[in-house]
Protein backbone atom coordinates (compact mmCIF):
# COMPACT_ATOMS: atom_id res chain seq x y z
CA UNK A 1 0.00 0.00 0.00
CA UNK A 2 2.81 2.42 0.85
CA UNK A 3 4.60 1.81 -2.43
CA UNK A 4 1.37 2.46 -4.30
CA UNK A 5 0.96 5.65 -2.30
CA UNK A 6 4.40 6.93 -3.23
CA UNK A 7 3.73 6.11 -6.89
CA UNK A 8 0.62 8.28 -6.77
CA UNK A 9 2.64 11.16 -5.31
CA UNK A 10 5.60 10.65 -7.65
CA UNK A 11 3.39 10.64 -10.73
CA UNK A 12 3.81 13.85 -12.68
CA UNK A 13 0.22 14.95 -12.50
CA UNK A 14 -1.16 18.40 -13.08
CA UNK A 15 -4.26 17.57 -11.06
CA UNK A 16 -3.22 18.30 -7.47
CA UNK A 17 -6.28 16.50 -6.12
CA UNK A 18 -4.40 13.19 -6.36
CA UNK A 19 -1.44 14.65 -4.51
CA UNK A 20 -3.66 16.07 -1.78
CA UNK A 21 -5.44 12.77 -1.17
CA UNK A 22 -2.15 10.85 -1.19
CA UNK A 23 -0.65 13.30 1.28
CA UNK A 24 -3.62 13.01 3.64
CA UNK A 25 -3.51 9.24 3.32
CA UNK A 26 0.19 9.22 4.19
CA UNK A 27 -0.41 11.14 7.42
CA UNK A 28 -3.25 8.81 8.39
CA UNK A 29 -1.17 5.70 7.70
CA UNK A 30 1.78 7.06 9.69
CA UNK A 31 -0.41 7.85 12.68
CA UNK A 32 -2.22 4.51 12.70
CA UNK A 33 0.85 2.34 12.24
CA UNK A 34 3.01 4.14 14.76
CA UNK A 35 0.19 4.29 17.30
CA UNK A 36 -0.57 0.55 17.31
CA UNK A 37 2.86 -0.91 16.44
CA UNK A 38 5.26 -2.62 18.82
CA UNK A 39 8.84 -1.36 19.04
CA UNK A 40 10.30 -3.68 16.36
CA UNK A 41 7.31 -3.31 14.10
CA UNK A 42 7.26 0.43 14.75
CA UNK A 43 10.92 0.76 13.78
CA UNK A 44 10.38 -1.15 10.54
CA UNK A 45 7.31 0.92 9.72
CA UNK A 46 9.07 4.15 10.58
CA UNK A 47 11.93 3.16 8.26
CA UNK A 48 9.51 2.34 5.45
CA UNK A 49 7.43 5.48 5.93
CA UNK A 50 10.48 7.74 6.03
CA UNK A 51 11.85 5.98 2.96
CA UNK A 52 8.58 6.60 1.11
CA UNK A 53 8.43 10.24 2.21
CA UNK A 54 12.05 10.97 1.29
CA UNK A 55 11.45 9.53 -2.17
CA UNK A 56 8.35 11.69 -2.59
CA UNK A 57 10.70 14.67 -2.36
CA UNK A 58 12.00 13.75 -5.82
CA UNK A 59 8.74 15.07 -7.28
CA UNK A 60 8.91 18.86 -7.85
CA UNK A 61 5.11 19.03 -8.08
CA UNK A 62 4.83 17.52 -4.60
CA UNK A 63 7.37 20.05 -3.32
CA UNK A 64 5.27 22.81 -4.88
CA UNK A 65 2.20 21.37 -3.12
CA UNK A 66 4.00 21.42 0.24
CA UNK A 67 5.28 24.96 -0.33
CA UNK A 68 1.89 26.34 -1.34
CA UNK A 69 0.31 24.91 1.80
CA UNK A 70 2.93 26.46 4.08
CA UNK A 71 4.71 23.31 5.24
CA UNK A 72 8.11 24.89 4.59
CA UNK A 73 7.25 27.77 6.94
CA UNK A 74 6.71 25.35 9.82
CA UNK A 75 9.92 25.08 11.88
CA UNK A 76 9.05 21.56 13.03
CA UNK A 77 8.68 20.41 9.42
CA UNK A 78 11.97 22.09 8.42
CA UNK A 79 13.66 20.35 11.37
CA UNK A 80 12.17 17.06 10.20
CA UNK A 81 13.72 17.65 6.76
CA UNK A 82 17.05 18.25 8.48
CA UNK A 83 16.65 15.02 10.45
CA UNK A 84 16.01 13.11 7.20
CA UNK A 85 19.51 13.93 5.95
CA UNK A 86 20.62 10.62 7.44
CA UNK A 87 19.31 9.08 4.19
CA UNK A 88 22.48 10.38 2.52
CA UNK A 89 24.49 7.76 4.42
CA UNK A 90 25.35 4.75 2.19
CA UNK A 91 23.69 2.24 4.55
CA UNK A 92 20.37 4.04 3.98
CA UNK A 93 20.83 5.47 0.47
CA UNK A 94 21.12 1.97 -0.98
CA UNK A 95 17.37 1.52 -0.43
CA UNK A 96 16.38 4.54 -2.53
CA UNK A 97 14.76 4.00 -5.92
CA UNK A 98 14.84 7.71 -6.78
CA UNK A 99 18.28 8.99 -5.70
CA UNK A 100 17.52 12.51 -6.98
CA UNK A 101 15.39 12.87 -3.85
CA UNK A 102 18.64 13.30 -1.89
CA UNK A 103 19.56 16.32 -3.97
CA UNK A 104 16.12 17.81 -3.37
CA UNK A 105 16.41 17.04 0.35
CA UNK A 106 19.75 18.87 0.39
CA UNK A 107 18.26 21.87 -1.45
CA UNK A 108 15.32 21.95 0.99
CA UNK A 109 17.78 22.84 3.74
CA UNK A 110 18.00 26.32 2.19
CA UNK A 111 15.25 28.81 2.98
CA UNK A 112 15.57 30.54 -0.39
CA UNK A 113 14.91 27.28 -2.25
CA UNK A 114 11.90 26.50 -0.04
CA UNK A 115 10.44 29.96 -0.75
CA UNK A 116 10.93 29.62 -4.51
CA UNK A 117 9.00 26.35 -4.58
CA UNK A 118 5.74 28.24 -3.98
CA UNK A 119 6.00 29.31 -7.62
CA UNK A 120 4.63 26.61 -9.96
CA UNK A 121 7.07 27.77 -12.66
CA UNK A 122 9.96 26.83 -10.36
CA UNK A 123 8.58 23.31 -9.93
CA UNK A 124 8.01 23.06 -13.69
CA UNK A 125 11.60 24.12 -14.38
CA UNK A 126 12.97 21.52 -11.95
CA UNK A 127 10.73 18.87 -13.49
CA UNK A 128 11.98 19.71 -16.99
CA UNK A 129 15.61 19.65 -15.82
CA UNK A 130 15.11 16.21 -14.27
CA UNK A 131 13.67 14.89 -17.53
CA UNK A 132 16.61 16.31 -19.50
CA UNK A 133 19.04 14.74 -17.04
CA UNK A 134 17.36 11.33 -17.35
CA UNK A 135 17.42 11.54 -21.15
CA UNK A 136 21.12 12.45 -21.19
CA UNK A 137 21.94 9.78 -18.61
CA UNK A 138 20.06 7.10 -20.58
CA UNK A 139 21.81 7.97 -23.85
CA UNK A 140 25.22 8.12 -22.18
CA UNK A 141 24.66 4.81 -20.41
CA UNK A 142 23.56 3.14 -23.65
CA UNK A 143 26.72 4.38 -25.41
CA UNK A 144 28.90 3.07 -22.58
CA UNK A 145 27.18 -0.32 -22.69
CA UNK A 146 27.63 -0.53 -26.46
CA UNK A 147 31.32 0.36 -26.16
CA UNK A 148 31.78 -2.28 -23.46
CA UNK A 149 30.01 -4.91 -25.57
CA UNK A 150 32.21 -4.07 -28.58
CA UNK A 151 35.33 -4.24 -26.42
CA UNK A 152 34.32 -7.65 -25.05
CA UNK A 153 33.54 -8.87 -28.57
CA UNK A 154 37.00 -7.78 -29.75
CA UNK A 155 38.65 -9.51 -26.79
CA UNK A 156 36.71 -12.70 -27.50
CA UNK A 157 37.67 -12.64 -31.19
CA UNK A 158 41.39 -12.09 -30.40
CA UNK A 159 41.45 -14.83 -27.75
CA UNK A 160 39.91 -17.34 -30.20
CA UNK A 161 42.76 -16.81 -32.73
Amino acid sequence: MLTALSQVVLKVNKNSQHIISAHAMLHTVIFLFLFVASDDTGNRLRFQLELEFVQCLANPNYLNFLAQRGYFKDKAFVNYLKYLLYWKEPEYAKYLKYPQCLHMLELLQYEHFRKELVNAQCAKFIDEQQILHWQHYSRKRMRLQQALAEQQQQQNSTSVK
